[in-house]
């Protein structure tokens, strides 16, 4: 599967877990260059698995909040502890 925003591939893996409707990269299979954090929202902070949330960066051009990362996930969600999820304007092949 990929991740592709605006003709790039941002992530690229075939060990993509699924959970709660989200395909889940790996970190290795990222472009994480592309990748910036964002600074946390009260939202963010509120949630149980310890969400980061990051904007990719791709040709100079900041797609905002369209990549997230559970830092420290609750049993239910440990399988997708340090992946990367995209939404938004990243569409997944």
């Amino acid at each position: 599967m990929q991740a592709v925003l605006n003709g790039h591939v941002v992530a690229d893996s075939t060990d993509i877990v699924e959970a709660g409707g989200y395909q889940y990269f790996p970190p290795t299979s990222v472009r994480i260059d592309w990748l910036e954090k964002c600074e946390k929202t009260e939202s963010d902070r509120a949630c149980p698995h310890g969400v980061q949330f990051y904007d990719v960066i791709v040709d100079g051009v900041r797609h905002v909040r369209n990549a997230w990362c559970y830092e420290a996930p609750q049993p239910k969600m440990a399988q997708v502890g340090g992946r990367f999820g995209f939404w938004e304007d990243v569409e997944l092949r």
